[in-house]
């Protein structure tokens, strides 16, 4: 990363978001049983419920996305959070979280939550998460109990617990 970047809303299918995309998908294939994988691809992110950012240099080039899904008045989810290799410990992810977070705000929503992995591989995610608040909480929208994946939530309106 050679200085500062923007994250601002940007297309999935940008031909180097997609890539990136292409690049999330095949490592959450081979890192979780398929049933146990919930990433989106870029298609899918083009949804009218889906709001999608990139973290980008100066220059244009690619750090980092992310994704908001709104799934109703009060739950916002977290999608397709990915940072390029070189990019990793550089603050990007924690950006575009504190991006999404704020326009989830921004819509008035009363929590954020996600679905990641349980396996080692996500225990990065699973640390950046907790580091911005995020606490266990049960299968949320259209998820189930799936011993691959742990489930997460973040209170956003005073008063609620993060729980669901």
């Amino acid at each position: 990363m050679s200085g500062p970047f923007r994250v601002a809303r940007d297309s999935p299918s940008a031909p180097d978001v997609a890539v990136l995309l292409h690049e999330h998908l095949a490592e959450m294939a081979a890192t979780s049983p398929a049933d146990s994988v919930h990433a989106l691809g870029h298609a899918a992110l083009q949804a009218a419920d889906i709001e999608f950012v990139t973290a980008r240099e100066q220059t244009g080039a690619l750090l980092g996305c992310g994704a908001l899904k709104v799934h109703d008045q009060a739950l916002g989810e977290l999608k397709s959070m990915r940072t390029v290799g070189a990019a990793r410990g550089q603050g990007v992810a924690s950006a575009i979280l504190r991006h999404l977070l704020e326009r989830a705000r921004v819509r008035g929503l009363a929590r954020v939550s996600l679905e990641t992995g349980a396996e080692d591989y996500f225990a990065p995610a699973r640390r950046l998460y907790a580091h911005h608040g995020f606490q266990p909480t049960t299968p949320f929208a259209d998820y189930t109990d799936d011993p691959n994946s742990v489930y997460l939530t973040l209170a956003l309106a005073p008063g609620i617990a993060n729980q669901p």
